[in-house]
């Protein structure tokens, strides 16, 4: 059996504040939102990100994640001349050492989203 791909679920108190978010700020479009269930799905290009309101099973005040979801892409000046006028930014546009030309917003929730593009 074969891993496919990699779905990120953060939860938020506020699941259709979080797709707006990504709809009108980042170009994502939503493929899937049940206000009954608190869930819902966006997708830009190959990448999905869900937002599901907290398990009750586990104690949630705020965001907890403590990485940051990177996303690749092949054309990392035009993602960020479209996105950074429209997030709060970490670290604009730098080209590293490391060999990746990135950047880093901060979406609704305040979750970090990289993204990079190797160097050639």
């Amino acid at each position: 059996m074969a891993l496919k791909n990699l779905t990120p679920m953060l939860y938020t108190r506020e699941v259709r504040a979080s797709v707006d978010f990504y709809m009108n700020n980042l170009g994502f479009t939503c493929i899937g939102y049940d206000d009954n269930w608190g869930w819902a799905t966006v997708s830009r290009d190959e990448v999905e990100i869900m937002f599901a309101l907290p398990n009750e099973h586990e104690p949630f005040g705020m965001p907890k994640f403590t990485g940051s979801l990177y996303i690749r892409t092949d054309k990392v000046e035009d993602i960020w001349n479209e996105l950074k006028d429209h997030a709060i930014i970490c670290y604009p546009i730098e080209t590293f050492d490391y060999g990746m030309r990135e950047f880093a917003v901060y979406d609704y929730n305040g979750y970090l989203l990289q993204f990079g593009m190797p160097v050639d």
